[in-house]
């Protein structure tokens, strides 16, 4: 297991230029922000926000157009004229950026910044999921045509409580008053301070170096960064590096959410049957909560999930172990072989039902009740999991073993459109 970088290859964030919303030229910060941009579920999430101000920072991560090349493009375009209207500009001096996430007792405290970029095989940046090509391209056209990282990667590392390191650093920031003080509709308060003393970001430098990182939010992202580095080979430059935020977990906890599946294709009643004689199927009453907590007493037992679509709620469990043998792969560690997200795409999805993992067919959301009204619309059938524990993610990231596509939601993520990078002012 990789229990760690040397002292001199681990994490190396640097500050940037932030490019910012001008507060005077938006009707207000909550309405120009979005979630990122694979939780937006679209199309209603996409047109409430791009209604709620001309601003509104999914113009720029979900441009809308006939083809990719064309909404690449727009995206540009719209960012390119923001800039030149003063909607955006860049703050004075290159930073470190401490923000905060607050909702009730919910606290949440990391740092912003550029992080040098590294492949999974140097055990710094460890991702734990894999990736779909399509989406890979998808962002890393987007970034190579607007020539900014929109959005930051989500990222986590453990600290050893050093009172001088990154976490005296983030306490200090906050006692200022901050850059930026919004509340967005899903009740979350947002604050953002700058670090740009040079002993305050030697500290964090100091502190990190010491780390790896889980990627927790951000895959597909990452691997556009790797991507676009490779474009861009030669000296250290801003390809080399990406938008962040890095969250000490031993001093605040993510949450961890499960993503859920949309068959697009399949009626419930035809993915019931093709499941009967390898799993236990039986009926579930709601309402939605009290079938997520059936849910959860199936799942502390082994493999479960609930499937909706036709106005009812159907428990799978207890999947025939003989069936598991056959057409799970044997070459990865049992706490990979036994997940939810393992058993649902080798079985369920490649042997029973035989639907390919292609964008027509199926649809990853995180929200469970928006995956259930679009499979009742669109008469399909919504695969409801159970999330993940945190130390099992981690577990098998620091093997080297990544998760299926889509298997895990760490929250809360930041907001979109708090801080952006512009790759031409490194």
């Amino acid at each position: 297991m990789n229990n760690g970088p040397a002292a001199n290859d681990g994490l190396q964030l640097v500050p940037f230029r932030g490019l910012r919303y001008v507060p005077e030229r938006v009707g207000s910060l909550a309405a120009v922000t979005s979630p990122p941009y694979d939780v937006v579920v679209r199309p209603d999430g996409l047109d409430h926000l791009e209604s709620a101000d001309p601003y509104n920072i999914v113009r720029l991560i979900l441009p809308q157009a006939d083809t990719a090349a064309e909404r690449h493009r727009q995206a540009a375009k719209t960012l390119d004229r923001w800039l030149s209207d003063g909607v955006l500009a860049p703050d004075p001096e290159p930073a470190l950026y401490v923000y905060e996430q607050r909702s009730g007792e919910l606290l949440q405290r990391g740092i912003i910044g550029a992080l040098k970029l590294s492949t999974a095989e140097e055990g710094v940046i460890l991702p734990h999921e894999d990736v779909m090509p399509h989406v890979v391209e998808d962002r890393a056209a987007l970034m190579r045509t607007t020539a900014a990282n929109l959005e930051p990667l989500l990222l986590t590392y453990r600290g050893d409580g050093d009172p001088n390191g990154a976490t005296a650093v983030i306490e200090r920031a906050i006692q200022h008053p901050p850059l930026l003080s919004t509340t967005t509709e899903d009740g979350f308060h947002h604050q953002l301070w700058s670090v740009t003393d040079p002993d305050d970001l030697a500290a964090i430098t100091r502190d990190l170096t010491h780390h790896q990182a889980l990627i927790a939010d951000g895959h597909h992202r990452c691997a556009a960064y790797l991507r676009l580095r490779e474009e861009h080979p030669g000296a250290s430059g801003p390809w080399d590096y990406g938008l962040v935020l890095l969250i000490d977990t031993a001093r605040y906890p993510l949450r961890v959410r499960a993503i859920h599946r949309l068959l697009n294709r399949l009626p419930v009643a035809d993915a019931l049957a093709a499941l009967e004689g390898s799993f236990r199927v039986r009926p579930v009453d709601g309402p939605l909560p009290h079938a997520l907590e059936v849910l959860a007493t199936a799942a502390a037992d082994g493999n479960a999930f609930l499937l909706a679509g036709d106005g009812a709620f159907h428990l799978v469990d207890r999947p025939d172990q003989d069936l598991l043998a056959r057409t799970i792969r044997t070459d990865r560690p049992p706490a990979w072989r036994t997940l939810d997200a393992t058993v649902l795409h080798s079985t369920m999805l490649d042997h029973l039902w035989r639907i390919p993992d292609a964008p027509e067919d199926i649809a990853y959301l995180h929200d469970t009740e928006a995956a259930i009204a679009l499979a009742e619309r669109r008469g399909g059938t919504a695969v409801l999991m159970h999330p993940v524990r945190e130390e099992v993610v981690r577990d098998l990231a620091r093997q080297g073993v990544t998760m299926p596509r889509k298997s895990t939601s760490f929250g809360p993520k930041p907001a979109t459109g708090l801080v952006l990078r512009s790759l031409n002012l490194d």
